[in-house]
């Protein structure tokens, strides 16, 4: 098969270590589908792990944790799916990535993809999407949309990113919750205002005077996106008492000041998309069932893709390209690469 790897022999820091390559088919395990992968995205965790993780020597690496493709084959476990089947995942850290012609995941992660979305459009969400539904749901278990009576607001910091781009957008649809997203760059914001959001302040400055202006109802809950580190006081401050901050990034130990946090009696939450199918968690299957639900809302014209200008084909080059624009910190949406050569 195609893939897009690199291995011991260059210095993983530089994204030149990205080769065009081929490898052997993959055999799907009982609970695996066998996919044929149309499109992909790039997330942030893929230069991460190109950048700590070396292989073996005589080894590839082979990145990318957001797919929409085809099911080939399947393992015999597997319940729900059938060869032709458009499907769509995220997939797990510590098995071999989707940059590949063939990929194998375990069928629990995985859901029929959206039918009014092309394969490159599809391919923005999975991952984002999981991540945004769990800091909501399951890490600050924000009320659901008609559930609660008192009024609260969230803030965003970093939204206009890719778990930004659709967090907003879950947020609006399926809660009551006072919406604030912040971007600091023109592009961005509009971006924010585009996807429906209507408070958006610059977290360059001051976020107290901004969301003084606002005459918001209390600030329960924040979700720091990026850059946590640069603004963990200001969010301490912000919180109301018995509030909730979540992040997904990873600021150094040092800005992190959780004693801060035991004078209002705030409550600290990590989220990581991967740890469901890291431990092979009892409700691993929910993150295929929310990506179903997900893919209802999407043909029902309740969400729409974060995918930017798409990049194709699929090959080392564009791949490339892919990981500087993202290593550059400016980029909107989700980038995508569409198509085998």
């Amino acid at each position: 098969m195609k893939a897009i790897g690199y291995s011991s022999e260059r210095i993983s820091t530089d994204v030149d270590c990205l080769l065009d390559i081929t490898l052997p088919d993959p055999s799907p395990m009982d609970h695996d589908l066998l996919v044929a992968v149309e499109a992909v995205s790039v997330n942030p965790v893929d230069t991460k792990v190109r950048c700590r993780e070396q292989p073996a020597p005589g080894a590839w690496r082979v990145l990318g944790w957001d797919a929409v493709g085809t099911v080939v084959s399947s393992g015999s476990g597997v319940n729900g799916f059938a060869p032709g089947d458009r499907v769509w995942y995220a997939g797990a850290l510590q098995r071999p990535g989707c940059n590949s012609s063939l990929h194998c995941v375990d069928y629990r992660l995985a859901a029929h993809a959206p039918q009014s979305l092309s394969a490159a459009e599809a391919a923005a969400l999975p991952l984002t999407a999981i991540t945004a539904w769990e800091l909501l749901f399951d890490r600050l278990k924000l009320p659901r949309r008609g559930q609660s009576d008192q009024r609260q607001s969230l803030l965003v910091v970093g939204a206009a990113g890719g778990v930004g781009s659709i967090l907003v957008q879950l947020v609006r649809l399926l809660t009551d919750v006072e919406l604030v997203a912040t971007a600091s760059r023109h592009e961005s914001q509009v971006w924010l205002r585009e996807l429906g959001v209507e408070h958006v302040v610059d977290h360059h400055a001051s976020l107290a005077d901004q969301l003084a202006g606002l005459s918001l109802p209390p600030l329960r809950s924040v979700i720091s996106l990026n850059h946590t580190g640069d603004h963990f006081q200001q969010l301490v401050d912000l919180l109301e008492p018995q509030g909730a901050l979540a992040l997904i990034d990873d600021p150094p130990p040092q800005a992190i000041d959780v004693l801060a946090l035991k004078r209002k009696s705030l409550s600290l939450h990590w989220e990581l998309m991967f740890t469901r199918s890291l431990f092979n968690t009892p409700d691993m299957a929910r993150q295929g069932e929310l990506l179903g639900e997900l893919a209802s809302m999407v043909d029902r014209g309740w969400i729409r893709t974060t995918a930017a200008e798409p990049f194709a084909p699929i090959d080392a080059a564009h791949l490339r390209a892919a990981h500087r624009q993202l290593e550059s910190g400016r980029t909107v949406g989700k980038l995508v690469l569409s198509g085998w050569s």
